[in-house]
């Protein structure tokens, strides 16, 4: 287990430079000048010159990047081109909300699409199965940002259960803080939870067809037990896998749910660093992204070992 981990791990190392050359490169690639941006076009060249000195822009692009790079290890982000404020806590700031409604939807989805997805499995071919392929079908082709307009409509305007928009803030209380992200993680749930419950009944019912199961059958086994004790287990590794995709898009993608709800979070923040072409805050955020989604898949292995001990011997 501990050769898989390191093997894994280094692998994670690999993929993070592979990445910040790419991001840094794309970002870089930009058409513009940052400082012609902010100066406006009557500034003069001596200014520009100036500002670009300032903001580290008139080295090569390998100084700069060792240089962004070296600042990421030590846990620098810079400092922002727009707001003169440090990135680091920009995104700090942020990442209290984005973290905890990206794990909040992924929460209500793996509760709603589990019992949908094995309920459906133990009753294929039932009114019970139709139904739930059905619901899901429907959940998988509503747009997200549609439905929490919808739900604005509903819960917030007519019914007033909820606020329109905005976050109350921790330090209002966390029930308050997880009442303004309510609405924002069921409009990000829903098309997750149909998309993994019908992943969780396609796998478990390839499962009960194995040999394995129709022996544990033939040992005296019922569907339900048979079911339990043997297939759910076997049946989780393409379900992790899409929990793990989950994850890393409902902490990178909320931007539109973000912008529905006002929610100052990550995607929002990219979207207004873009909009002001602050290049440093985007390469260090979508940066912090791509580590997400990265450690994420390397517990997505690890749990692949746990689950399926034969992935160890395998690697």
């Amino acid at each position: 287990m501990l050769r898989y981990a390191v093997k894994r791990l280094l692998s994670l190392v690999l993929s993070l430079i592979v990445a910040s050359v790419v991001i840094f490169a794309m970002v870089e690639v930009v058409p513009g000048d940052t400082a012609a941006y902010m100066l406006g076009i009557n500034a003069t060249e001596e200014t520009l010159n100036a500002l670009r000195d300032q903001l580290g822009l008139n080295g090569t692009l390998v100084e700069r990047y060792l240089s962004w790079a070296g600042g990421l290890l030590r846990g620098d982000f810079g400092t922002s081109y727009t707001y003169r404020t440090p990135v680091a806590e920009m995104i700090g700031e942020r990442l209290w909300i984005s973290l905890p409604l990206a794990l909040y939807a992924l929460t209500l989805s793996t509760v709603i699409a589990f019992p949908a997805g094995i309920w459906a499995a133990s009753k294929r071919g039932s009114v019970a199965d139709v139904s739930v392929m059905g619901i899901t079908q429907l959940g998988v082709a509503i747009p997200n940002f549609w439905f929490a307009m919808l739900m604005v409509l509903v819960f917030a305007i007519n019914l007033r259960w909820f606020n329109a928009g905005g976050f109350a803030g921790w330090d209002a209380g966390f029930f308050a803080a997880m009442k303004s992200l309510t609405l924002p993680a069921i409009a990000l749930a829903l098309p997750q939870a149909s998309i993994l419950a019908r992943v969780m009944r396609s796998s478990l019912l390839d499962t009960l067809g194995e040999d394995f199961v129709r022996t544990a059958r033939a040992k005296g086994l019922s569907k339900r037990q048979a079911l339990w004790r043997h297939a759910l287990r076997n049946a989780l590794i393409p379900v992790l896998t899409i929990i793990g995709l989950q994850f890393s898009f409902l902490l990178a993608g909320a931007i539109i749910i973000e912008n529905v709800f006002f929610l100052p979070g990550l995607g929002r923040l990219v979207f207004q660093s873009i909009s002001a072409r602050d290049l440093i805050v985007v390469e260090s955020v979508v940066m912090l992204l791509v580590f997400a989604v990265v450690i994420v898949n390397f517990a997505v292995d690890i749990a692949y070992a746990v689950v399926d001990p034969r992935l160890r011997t395998r690697t």
